[in-house]
C-alpha cells in the first residue's frame, strides 16, 4: 500500500520542516539534495515548494527536485506552490508576444507534475481543478480567509467588498460583492512589460462606507492604487487593500498607505504584510479525506 511522501523545500520551512537541501555551485548552477530520496519509489510524493520570489531560479529548483523524484520511482508528483509565476501572461496581446504561462504550465507538466496545487491563480476564475495547457490544476480560493481578516480590522462594523478587477470576480462574488472593469492602454513604444490602466468603471455606493478593495495580487499597485482613489473619491469612510499574493513591487506600499485604512496578504509571499496564514488550508490537503490522494 503507498504512503505520501512530503518533499519540503527551504523556502517552505516558515510552514513545515524542510527535507530537501538547496544551494548553489560556485558559478551560480543550483544544487539540490533528497536525503530521503530513496523513499519516494512506488510512493505518492507532495512537494512544497515557492515559486517567488526570484521565480528563474526558483523553477530550476523544482525541475531538479522533480526529475529526481520521477527517476527514483514515484507513482504520482503533487507539486503544491501557493503562487504561480507568470501566470499574468496568459494571453497574447501583441504580435509576436508569448503567453508564457501556457509555457511554463507545460514545461511542469512534461517534468513529471501529475497535479498542481496554487491558490488564486491569476489567469483562473473560479476555484477547483482545472486544465491549462497540459497542466492538472487545483485552484484553491483564501477569500474566504481575507473577508474574516477584514472583519477583525473593521472591529464588526459592516463593509463592502469590491474586487478592483473583473478577472478575480470570485473573490469577492461569495460575499456578494462587486468588481470594477479595468481597461488597459495598448503598450506604448518598446516597452511591452506593462499597459498602462485607460479606465475602471463599476457599479457601486460607497458613500460613508467600509469598504475591502480585495484582489488575487498587488504586485506594482497600479490597479488597487486606482480603485483606492474611486472609493474615497465617491465618499468610502474607510478602504482596506488585500490580496492573496502580495508582491508589493516598487513604492507601492508607501502609496497605498496614504489614503487605506490598512494593506495585508496571506503568506503565499512573505511580506511584513503577510498577516493571513496559508497554513491551515494546506494541512487540509493532507487529511486522509482529501480528494487529491
Amino acid at each position: 500500500m503507498s504512503e505520501i511522501i512530503k518533499l519540503v523545500s527551504p523556502n517552505f520551512s516558515d510552514l513545515f520542516e524542510p527535507s530537501i537541501e538547496a544551494g548553489k555551485f560556485p558559478d551560480g548552477d543550483t544544487h539540490v539534495r533528497i536525503p530521503g530520496l530513496a523513499a519516494c519509489k512506488g510512493q505518492e510524493v507532495v512537494i512544497l515548494h515557492r515559486l517567488y520570489p526570484n521565480q528563474n531560479e526558483a523553477l530550476v529548483e523544482l525541475l531538479l527536485i522533480m526529475d529526481a523524484v520521477r527517476y527514483q520511482g514515484a507513482k504520482k508528483i503533487t507539486v503544491v506552490s501557493p503562487y504561480l509565476p507568470y501566470a499574468r501572461q496568459d494571453k497574447q496581446t501583441v504580435d509576436g508576444e508569448i503567453a508564457s504561462a501556457h509555457v511554463i504550465c507545460n514545461i511542469l507538466a512534461g517534468a513529471g507534475c501529475n497535479r498542481f496545487v496554487t491558490f488564486d491563480c491569476h489567469f483562473l476564475n473560479e476555484e477547483g481543478d482545472t486544465v491549462h495547457g497540459n497542466l492538472n490544476i487545483t485552484n484553491i480560493s483564501m477569500s474566504k480567509q481575507l473577508i474574516d481578516q477584514a472583519r477583525k480590522l473593521f472591529e464588526g462594523q459592516p463593509f463592502e467588498v469590491i474586487g478592483p478587477d473583473d478577472g478575480a470576480a470570485y473573490l469577492v462574488e461569495t460575499s456578494g460583492g462587486s468588481t470594477l472593469k479595468k481597461v488597459r492602454k495598448n503598450y506604448e513604444g518598446d516597452k511591452i512589460a506593462y499597459r498602462h490602466i485607460d479606465s475602471m468603471e463599476g457599479k457601486f455606493d460607497v458613500k460613508d462606507k467600509n469598504v475591502l478593495l480585495l484582489d488575487d495580487m498587488i504586485s506594482t499597485g497600479n490597479t488597487m492604487i486606482q480603485a483606492l482613489e474611486k472609493m474615497m473619491d465617491a465618499g468610502a469612510k474607510k478602504v482596506i487593500c488585500a490580496a492573496t499574493h502580495g508582491l508589493f513591487l516598487y513604492n507601492c506600499l508607501d502609496r497605498l498607505r496614504k489614503r487605506s485604512e490598512n494593506i495585508y496578504s496571506t503568506d503565499s509571499i512573505l511580506s511584513p504584510q503577510s498577516s493571513v496564514s496559508i497554513k491551515p488550508r494546506l494541512e487540509d490537503l493532507f487529511n486522509p479525506q482529501s480528494k487529491l490522494f
